[in-house]
């Protein structure tokens, strides 16, 4: 799209290898974000994007971080991944780093509805699925978690503080085999905040645990590494359902 490419990456969260793929890339512990927008203005850095997420129990693991927090958030804000990205947005946008909506950079990954997989999702799936939208979407919106899993119109588990894949594996432990995974957006999404997403390493939990299906939002959560996420989930008997 003719931008050049200045990035960040926090440390333990971004892929090691991404170092090695840009030019302009530098180092950060989650807390440092003084350094951090040093490292943009240095390199006249006025727009960024937020790719990825942060794993939201940093808050309780990163001593440096929690010793910062009180300061950013005062008394008032919650400490919920939309509060805390909201505080991040607020913090750089005051140092003239304004945060972009991601979606352009991504629009290739979005799918319109259908069934993605050759792999048809049965009757009693396409139940499941159904059942666990609406919960999905008032999870998102309580920002609790953007995913379900379900098995046989129960709830097995909702997604936390640890993710998608770690409730993926926790669902499989406790229903073992057959159960459903859907995912949705917030009603009122800002993709700057957070943009729900699915991807190979979705379909790779599903397999471990003994999925049977991937339910998610079309035009609203992008789907990465598609072509070889649905040929994984095929060999597998994995249906994917853009609804």
């Amino acid at each position: 799209m003719g931008d050049a490419c200045v990035v960040a990456g926090i440390k333990g969260e971004a892929e090691n290898t991404l170092a090695e793929r840009v030019e302009n890339f530098a180092w950060f512990d989650v807390h440092e974000i003084g350094n951090l927008i040093a490292f943009f203005k240095k390199n006249q850095v006025s727009e960024a994007v937020f790719a990825g997420k942060i794993d939201h129990r940093i808050i309780y693991k990163s001593e440096e971080l929690s010793k910062i927090l009180p300061a950013l958030l005062g008394t008032e804000k919650d400490r919920t991944p939309s509060g805390l990205i909201q505080t991040a947005i607020q913090i750089l946008s005051t140092q003239g780093i304004a945060i972009l909506d991601p979606t352009p950079y991504v629009a290739s990954a979005f799918c319109e509805e259908g069934i993605l997989t050759e792999t048809n999702p049965s009757p009693k799936i396409n139940e499941d699925i159904d059942f666990g939208w609406d919960i999905a979407r008032q999870l998102a919106d309580l920002d609790i978690g953007q995913t379900v899993i379900i098995k046989g119109k129960a709830i097995v588990a909702v997604e936390g503080m640890e993710g998608t894949d770690e409730a993926i594996k926790r669902a499989g432990e406790l229903a073992g085999k057959g159960i459903v995974v859907v995912k949705a957006s917030r009603s009122s999404q800002d993709p700057r905040i957070d943009l729900p997403a699915v991807g190979l390493e979705t379909v790779k939990s599903l397999i471990l645990a003994g999925g049977q299906a991937l339910g998610f939002e079309a035009q609203k959560i992008p789907f990465f590494q598609k072509k070889e996420a649905i040929t994984l989930a095929e060999s597998h008997g994995i249906s994917i359902v853009a609804k």
